[in-house]
This record gives C-alpha cells, sequence and structure tokens, in this order.
C-alpha cells in the first residue's frame, strides 16, 4: 500500500469520526432544547397527583431525573410511567425511595407469601411456582411462569404491598409448546387422579405445582407426609414423555411453602 493510499483511508477514519461526534452532538442539542418543556409537563403532570406530592423531577439531555419519595413501590413505578410517556423524553432516572413503613423481614415475607397464595388461585396456577425472599424491604422473586399472567399479578401484589422498598424479578416465562402442555395435562390427571393425592386439588390455594420446560418435569409446594411426596413422586416417574422429574416438594413444616 503506498503512503498515498494510507494519508486517504486515515483521512477518511478521521471524517468519519467528526461526522459522527458531529451527528451525536446535534443529538444532544436537538434533546437539551425540549429539557424546560418536558420538565415543566412532568412537573404538573406530577403535581396532578396526590401520591407523588412529595416527588421532584429535573431534566437533562431528555433524560428525566426523579427523587423523593412515595409510600408504596407501585407508584415509585407509575412516576416514572408518568415521566416516560411524556413526549420529546429520552428516558427515565428513577431515583425516588420509598418511605413507607418499616416492617421486618420476617413479618413481611410472610404477608406477602399470605396475599400471593390466597389470590392467586384457579386452574392454570397448578402449572406456575413463586417462591420469595426479602431482605431488607428487598423482595426477590423466583419461579416459573406458564403464561405471564401469574407473574404480572405477583409483581403487582408485591409492589403495592407497604414496606416494600424494591422487588427483584428472577421469574422465568416456560417456553411455548404443544410437547410441554401436553405433559402438563398428563401430570395433572396422573397425580390428582391418585386416591392419595386427590385431596390436594381441595384447596385451590395450595396445590401440587407442576413445572414443566422442554420436557423436564418440576413438582413443588408442600405436602402433608413423606408418602405424599414419594407417591407424587412415582407417578410422575411414570409419565411418557417426561425426560425427568426432580420431585421439590416439601414435607408441611419442614422448610418454606412455594406459593
Amino acid at each position: 500500500m503506498t503512503r498515498k493510499n494510507v494519508f486517504q483511508r486515515l483521512a477518511g477514519v478521521v471524517i468519519a469520526v467528526a461526522l459522527l461526534t458531529t451527528m451525536m452532538m446535534a443529538e444532544a442539542s436537538s434533546a437539551a432544547r425540549f429539557d424546560n418543556q418536558i420538565q415543566n409537563t412532568v412537573t404538573q403532570k406530577l403535581e396532578s397527583k396526590r401520591q407523588f406530592s412529595n416527588v421532584q423531577a429535573s431534566v437533562e439531555d431528555g433524560i428525566v431525573k426523579l427523587t423523593g419519595t412515595v409510600d408504596l413501590y407501585q407508584r415509585k413505578l407509575d412516576a416514572a410511567k408518568l415521566a416516560r410517556k411524556t413526549a420529546n423524553v429520552q428516558g427515565v432516572d428513577n431515583l425516588i425511595t420509598v418511605a413507607g413503613p418499616n416492617i421486618s423481614d420476617a413479618q413481611l415475607e410472610q404477608k406477602l407469601a399470605t396475599k400471593l397464595t390466597y389470590v392467586r388461585e384457579g386452574y392454570d396456577i397448578t402449572f406456575d411456582y413463586f417462591a420469595l425472599g426479602v431482605k431488607d424491604g428487598v423482595v426477590t422473586v423466583e419461579g416459573q411462569d406458564r403464561t405471564g399472567l401469574g407473574r404480572d399479578e405477583a409483581l403487582y401484589d408485591i409492589a403495592n404491598m407497604p414496606g416494600v422498598k424494591d422487588v427483584i424479578d428472577n421469574i422465568s416465562i416456560e417456553p411455548v409448546s404443544q410437547f410441554d402442555d401436553g405433559l402438563r395435562l398428563r401430570a395433572l390427571r396422573v397425580i390428582y387422579g391418585d386416591s392419595v393425592l386427590s385431596r390436594y386439588a381441595i384447596d385451590p390455594a395450595r396445590p401440587i405445582r407442576i413445572i414443566v420446560d422442554n420436557g423436564h418435569l418440576t413438582l413443588y409446594g408442600s405436602v402433608d407426609s413423606k408418602m405424599d411426596k414419594e407417591v407424587a413422586g412415582i407417578r410422575a416417574n411414570q409419565l411418557f414423555g417426561a425426560f425427568s422429574v426432580d420431585n421439590k416438594l416439601q414435607v408441611e413444616g419442614k422448610g418454606q411453602q412455594g406459593l
């Protein structure tokens, strides 16, 4: 390669960098010129709602920074949603603190467990499973859900519980599969069709939960005795098409109950 070609390539790179820098500066300038308008609009929206009376907004380069306090975690989410829906907003930096009551982690976890258990009733909850943990008011929820509806309901209930400061969502959605759906139904029939296990279908808030992920079946929940756990495992292992079975049922009183 000649010296002339090298200089031409270097010149091309310099021009490209200069153009990119100019475009970025123009974009930032364009966003910045709406800052006052955005701040006024967001502030008016916040002031129109009593639950945001202690929330303030500032704007820089189209990014809305929210500060202040609310009494529920859900209201922190709602404030960010309100700001995000404002015209010309490029993003939201949500620094709102959830004040509200101070509740011990153990008490908060028990309240949430009760709330999620007795609200989530019905046929479809047999096929999802959630587990809670609370530390310094921060709630971590893990598990699997078949449709996403149970997850959304659970997260909504958690976000509206007084004492919750933050939420970490580790719930995964099970893959869509006709094969998995068929295995779920067969597992439901064989487990609840057993005379020993049929009573777990009577209380819709306390079923044996059947999770299927790409042909791998896991049982969650709590049962009354070691024999019930063993029977459920035997029935699940008899299912045609199950690649593996993991029996994570807990005997009542021996550990945390799944939700």
